[in-house]
């Protein structure tokens, strides 16, 4: 009975985070246009869901961040779609890239995060150092496979896109990690803190920090 009370909990918690994501997608304010590529805070439900609810759920969200980041780079495509979208992409093995960096990337951050949360409350660590290094690491997690996929597996395509040579490619993709991605991580750093400490603490809910998987 507790085996099945939990795992309505869990299929409810990764509903209603779900849910979320597709609240911020269908706003706009999940993915933000910027010149080179999208800024998103779509992450941020993955990285507390991560926490709340245990690297299978982050999986699971980072998955739903990934559908959503095709679907935009396909119906809305920029300068860079083609690294997100495997329909855009101009050959089969484009179209593996693309799926890896667009769905791959993204389940990572929620195994990511929900494992480096587990192994820091085995350390003992107080969630007010544990949140906001698990925030800080779902952010990177992303932009560093995004962009560092983007720079091994589609630089000629990257400097193509940009009308720039191949040896540009690299200071262009520093830039977007050092912008878009250091502001990123600040805001999950922040909010995954402030969203996780608030509802750990909201007994009715049922979560509890995972660290018994």
């Amino acid at each position: 009975m507790k085996t099945r009370k939990h795992d309505t909990r869990w299929l409810v918690g990764v509903a209603l985070f779900v849910a979320l994501q597709l609240v911020l997608q269908l706003t706009g304010i999940g993915l933000i246009p910027l010149p080179l590529i999208r800024a998103t805070t779509l992450h941020i439900p993955v990285i507390v869901g991560a926490v709340l609810l245990g690297p299978l759920a982050g999986a699971v969200l980072g998955g739903v961040f990934g559908l959503c980041s095709m679907w935009t780079a396909t119906t809305a495509p920029t300068l860079l779609s083609f690294a997100f979208s495997p329909f855009l992409a101009d050959s089969l093995a484009g179209a593996a890239k693309a799926v890896w960096i667009a769905l791959g990337c993204r389940i990572m951050i929620g195994v990511v995060s929900g494992w480096l949360w587990i192994a820091l409350k085995r350390l003992k660590a107080n969630d007010l150092i544990a949140l906001p290094v698990v925030g800080v690491a779902g952010a990177l997690t992303n932009t560093g496979l995004v962009m560092g996929s983007i720079y091994f597996l589609l630089a000629p395509e990257f400097a193509a896109a940009k009308n720039v040579g191949m040896e540009a490619v690299l200071g262009l993709v520093m830039g977007i990690v050092t912008t878009s991605g250091v502001a990123e991580a600040i805001a999950a750093a922040v909010l995954a803190t402030a969203v996780c400490k608030a509802l750990l603490h909201v007994p009715a809910l049922g979560l509890r920090p995972q660290v018994n998987m």
